[in-house]
């Protein structure tokens, strides 16, 4: 049956007429819901208990008794009660189960929401964590997944810690990505908690008193360093005037934040800046390709990496000989009785009493000591030549936050002579001409062009350029993903690179590691992940916060850094010798080999990429001239005097400002003022 509606509308039918005055009866109310549930269960139990009553060949043959029969059924399958007689026994016994039912439903509805309310609180991560010697991380970001990743690799099998992680996002979110990108925690315990950690309250939840490190990261917003600064001082609040609380590793990315962050931290506190790292590693990386796959080969724990050994064997000998004292491990340094970290010391340093050894190896207690010098060949050795080292010229694409510390790495570490070329977009910042004319003999070049169209890229010179500096812009500075104006940049060179038939270096920073395998370089490039490589960095520190001095040089402008040398330079092209007079020659020269790149790179494992860090001293190989040596040395470089140049104002738009780039003594820019910048 189907009626018309009003103002010749579609046909309604009696079943959908039918629907829609029965929705709006159940929305009336709770007592109308309760009443439609009465009629339907009367309207099946008590037909069923008829017809089973007059089926029943052993029922009641009087009318009267089928009926009691009936009603018997009906009672025990509503749980009314089964009493018999007079109808008013029959009434009172089922208000007795009216009421019984009511209880127990009541009570029911209680128990399951009381459940329920428990299972959501669990499930947002409010609960408390009661761990003793966990690792706590505070805050999420880029670099969550590579630090709780790391964590779970270092753990002992026979001693897993738990990882606690607090953040202000939703429980099994953080899970999830956990999961998909760290993979299973199949050694350690991960336990994500949900909340602000800047809220001493919800801080206290995740016992940091009783973890055996705490680690603080910056989230990718704006205030990312203030939060960081917040979550510190709760932190102080939580654990008091305890001096014996944990240490904390904490990251923050304007140097700014940085003395706040460490006073914050307290004593025991390290705090990084992960814009600085992240350009250093790239200054570092321009003149040595190759070198961000050392050291993330290096910084990982999959394979070897920094340990303290014991140095009792040594005691009142030189440093020199303990290089040679360990097959199975390569020495970089010592830690002092007082503490200090003395990174590839001279070789005639006298080994104190109490003094450990800084060496790289599988795990801390794989060392041994046994004299190597029986492995040395001097034959095979090539005598100390002064290496050749003229001027560069290098191309910088683009422009972010770390541009003026990149530039700054740049000028600390570039020869006599060198020349960087800025192209960027007009609207973002760069230094500002100085009174009275560009300074005479400037070295760093600035021009404005709309590098997001690519025609603008095809049409660059690379000819003139020793290597291609790409960075993206920052997160958030416009709609798309930072790394697709990247990969769109690395492409275009690519292009030119089949066009001119030259190879160019190129250095180029990634925000998503997944996008790494997509960045068209050539063998002799370095992609840089910066969010992986700071992550990595971090949770080398937080496994052993001695070596905090340690990855403080090592990434720093001056000092001792990981460097990639031609084998030439320490063996003989064509000769077969051990690693032991590859670390023979290094010593010869100030250096601590700890491995080497093999120039049959493409028949090498697609994950090695060519590098053996910490090969045994007995193993032996023919060394040609492309292999490369990976040694921890310091650069001599002839410092300058020139100014550096004021980062803080804006340049007029197409304006070629030049600028000087060499110079160690004057004091670091400040990074352009930008309002995404600001606390």
């Amino acid at each position: 049956m189907a009626v018309e509606s009003a103002k010749g509308g579609p046909r309604v039918t009696l079943r959908d007429w039918a629907r829609y005055r029965f929705d709006r009866s159940l929305a009336r109310s709770t007592g109308t819901l309760m009443g439609w549930l009465v009629i339907t269960c009367l309207a099946v139990v008590v037909p069923v208990s008829l017809l089973l009553v007059w089926t029943d060949s052993g029922s009641p043959t009087s009318l009267s008794g089928r009926l009691i029969a009936a009603w018997r059924i009906s009672a025990e399958t509503l749980r009314l009660g089964a009493a018999t007689g007079t109808p008013l026994r029959m009434v009172l016994s089922a208000v007795l189960g009216l009421v019984a039912l009511l209880c127990v439903s009541t009570l029911v509805g209680v128990i399951t929401t009381g459940l329920a309310e428990r299972m959501a609180e669990l499930s947002r991560g409010r609960s408390t964590v009661l761990e003793q010697g966990h690792v706590l991380v505070l805050g999420w970001s880029d670099q969550v997944t590579t630090v709780v990743g790391e964590l779970i690799a270092a753990q002992a099998p026979r001693r897993p810690r738990a990882i606690v992680l607090l953040a202000g996002r939703d429980k099994v979110e953080m899970e999830e990505a956990l999961t998909a990108r760290a993979g299973p925690a199949a050694r350690a315990r991960v336990i994500c908690r949900s909340g602000p950690a800047s809220d001493p309250d919800v801080l206290a939840l995740v016992s940091p008193r009783s973890a055996s490190t705490v680690v603080v990261l910056p989230s990718a917003e704006p205030t990312a360093d203030a939060e960081v600064l917040r979550t510190l001082l709760a932190l102080r609040a939580v654990l008091g005037e305890d001096t014996d609380g944990p240490p904390v590793l904490a990251a923050v990315r304007d140097d700014r934040y940085r003395a706040p962050a460490r006073l914050a931290a307290g004593p025991h506190g390290t705090v990084l800046e992960a814009d600085t790292v992240t350009a250093r590693l790239i200054a570092q990386c321009v003149g040595r390709p190759g070198l961000s796959l050392v050291l993330r080969d290096l910084l990982d724990f999959e394979g070897d990496e920094f340990h303290l050994a014991d140095a009792a064997a040594f005691h009142h000998g030189p440093f020199g000989s303990t290089l040679l004292g360990h097959p199975n491990s390569c020495v970089v340094g010592l830690l002092t009785p007082e503490g200090r970290t003395l990174l590839n010391p001279p070789a005639d340093t006298v080994v104190l009493p109490g003094s450990r050894l800084i060496v790289l190896a599988r795990d801390d207690d794989s060392t041994r000591v046994e004299d190597c010098r029986h492995l040395v060949d001097a034959s095979a050795i090539v005598a100390v030549r002064p290496e050749p080292a003229g001027p560069t010229r290098l191309l910088l694409l683009g422009w972010n936050r770390r541009a003026p510390l990149v530039l700054e790495q740049l000028r600390s570490t570039a020869r006599p002579g060198s020349v960087v070329d800025v192209v960027a977009d007009s609207a973002v910042p760069g230094p500002r001409q100085a009174e009275g004319g560009v300074p005479a003999g400037s070295d760093v070049h600035f021009r404005s062009a709309p590098l997001s169209r690519p025609e603008i890229l095809l049409d660059l010179d690379l000819g003139p350029y020793d290597g291609v500096v790409v960075l993206g812009p920052d997160r958030g500075d416009g709609p798309d993903h930072p790394d697709d104006w990247t990969l769109v940049a690395l492409l275009a060179v690519r292009l030119l690179e089949q066009r001119t038939g030259r190879e160019t270096r190129v250095v180029t920073e990634l925000v998503d590691d997944r996008n790494r395998p997509l960045a068209p370089v050539n063998n002799r490039s370095d992609v840089i992940v910066s969010g992986m490589l700071v992550g990595l960095l971090m949770a080398q520190i937080a496994q052993n916060r001695h070596l905090a001095p340690v990855f403080e040089e090592l990434f720093s402008a001056e000092g001792n850094n990981v460097c990639l040398r031609p084998a030439d330079a320490y063996i003989h092209p064509g000769a077969e010798a051990t690693f032991a007079d590859v670390v023979a020659a290094a010593r010869d020269r100030g250096e601590c080999a700890i491995g080497y790149r093999r120039r049959d790179i493409t028949r090498t494992g697609a994950g090695d990429h060519g590098i053996r860090l910490n090969p045994p001293k007995a193993e032996r190989r023919v060394w040609y001239a492309e292999d490369q040596v990976v040694v921890v040395a310091t650069d001599h470089l002839l410092p300058a005097a020139e100014p550096l140049p004021d980062f803080t104002q804006l340049p007029a738009p197409g304006a070629g400002l030049s600028l000087p780039i060499n110079t160690r003594t004057a004091q670091p820019p400040q990074p352009p003022t930008h309002p995404k910048d600001q606390p």
